[in-house]
């Protein structure tokens, strides 16, 4: 993908324990190549792949415990699952 000079900036907000909060309108290409769209001004999009309505945030990582995952240390690259996290 190329930017433009001329065009804006997305800002994306990580919450943590939540969704990514993005600039909307948006479209999300799924793996699939279905295409989801929003025109709503700022969109959540889930990031624990728990929600009903995916790519969309629908809150579920409020009512279930969400896996934390962090760098392992040991200088692989990889990461370690830490439990379950409250988000």
């Amino acid at each position: 993908m190329s930017g433009s000079a001329d065009r804006a900036a997305t800002r994306v907000v990580v919450v943590p324990g939540g969704p990514l909060l993005v600039e909307g309108p948006v479209e999300v290409v799924l793996p699939g190549g279905e295409v989801r769209s929003s025109d709503r001004p700022v969109v959540a999009l889930c990031v624990c792949r728990r929600s009903r309505c995916y790519p969309f945030c629908d809150t579920s990582h409020r009512r279930h415990g969400r896996r934390e995952r962090r760098p392992t240390g040991d200088g692989s690259g990889g990461v370690a699952d830490g439990g379950l996290a409250e988000g």
